[in-house]
């Protein structure tokens, strides 16, 4: 029988991180996916849960862009990002945000869509920004807003991270009621679900090694 010793270990292999182009293609490819499906949200009249979900909402009540307004909502979070993710995370997410606002505004310049069947449109471009988000996520950058809040203030007052942000995404909801169709509510709270469904399919602690 042969001892323990003579058994060949599994060699670990050393964890190798993402250069700094590596994330800066990351962060364009992730916000340029991101940014389609909003221009194919806004197309249908749609919109989604957080700080995007906010930004439409201001684009469908001011006609403000939704660039402009998805890159203001965002301000007020940096400093919460800087205080609890570090400087390269704030940075990183200032770019993708930034990105995302320029993106969203620069498709239609390029791309024109003669027509779009409004719920198969929502629920597809919430496939392509959960695509997107897994881009950022893995490269260690996010489109701030919400999230970053929800997860200050559980580390602060242990509030829940999860329920704020189902009740911010509720009152989002609720809000839509007056700006959107009954078909375009269900399909965008479809959608969502379909966002989140694949960040937690694909964005676990540990599951990958970088």
């Amino acid at each position: 029988m042969a001892s323990v010793d003579n058994i060949k270990q599994p060699v670990e292999q050393p964890r190798i991180g993402h250069t700094l182009v590596e994330d800066a293609l990351a962060i364009v490819i992730g916000t340029l996916m991101v940014s389609f499906g909003v221009v194919m949200l806004r197309q249908v009249g749609a919109l989604t849960g957080g700080t995007a979900g906010m930004a439409f909402l201001a684009h469908y009540v001011t006609q403000i862009s939704f660039g402009t307004a998805f890159f203001i909502i965002n301000l007020p979070f940096y400093y919460l990002s800087f205080r609890r993710m570090g400087l390269p995370f704030t940075l990183k997410t200032f770019a993708a945000v930034a990105l995302v606002s320029v993106f969203s505004d620069l498709h239609p310049l390029f791309v024109h869509f003669d027509h779009l069947q409004p719920f198969y449109a929502t629920l597809f471009a919430n496939v392509i920004m959960g695509i997107g988000f897994i881009v950022l996520f893995r490269h260690k950058a996010s489109l701030g807003g919400v999230n970053i809040l929800a997860l200050f203030l559980q580390d602060k007052y242990g509030i829940r991270a999860g329920k704020l942000q189902m009740g911010v995404d509720c009152c989002i909801v609720l809000a839509s009621l007056f700006v959107v169709s009954y078909e375009m509510l269900i399909a965008s709270v479809l959608g969502a679900v379909i966002v989140n469904l694949i960040i937690a399919m694909n964005h676990r602690p540990g599951r990958y090694s970088v």
